[in-house]
């Protein structure tokens, strides 16, 4: 399997992950412990401490992003381009993500910390950019 796949496969577990240990461990325990009924998460409202809420924010940052790896993985696919660039991007973009979702869960949002969390945000975006170039080239040149 092309690295490009493994690493939209890996952002995509990442993704559950992060919903299973972060979001269903808080709602879980409170639930089975009796602090809270089920019917208390309200998908309306974001309720609960502070890292409990970061979460919830990180696990939408995810599935906002996620689509949008996946349509330019099929693009890199689909075109057959390949090569140690575009894996490289693709790693980047699994391992920053996860980055950036541990500083949004694990750290308290200070200034600094809001500004390394959108660095590895921002890492992001100019490697989906880069691959999507790679591919624009490498379709022209095969047109």
């Amino acid at each position: 399997m092309p690295v490009p796949v493994w690493a939209l496969l890996g952002f995509a577990t990442w993704t559950v992950l992060l919903l299973l240990f972060t979001v269903g461990v808080y709602r879980w325990s409170r639930i089975l412990t009796g602090r809270a009924p089920i019917s208390e998460f309200k998908s309306y409202t974001i309720d609960g401490e502070d890292w409990y809420r970061r979460s919830m924010r990180a696990h939408a940052n995810c599935i906002e992003n996620l689509p949008v790896f996946g349509a330019i993985v099929l693009a890199i696919y689909v075109s057959g381009a390949g090569g140690p660039t575009i894996n490289y991007l693709s790693i980047t973009i699994l391992v920053a993500r996860i980055l950036q979702s541990l500083v949004h869960v694990c750290l308290e949002q200070t200034d600094f910390m809001v500004f390394v969390r959108f660095a590895f945000f921002l890492l992001q975006l100019v490697s989906f950019l880069s691959l999507i170039v790679i591919v624009v080239r490498h379709a022209g040149v095969t047109a």
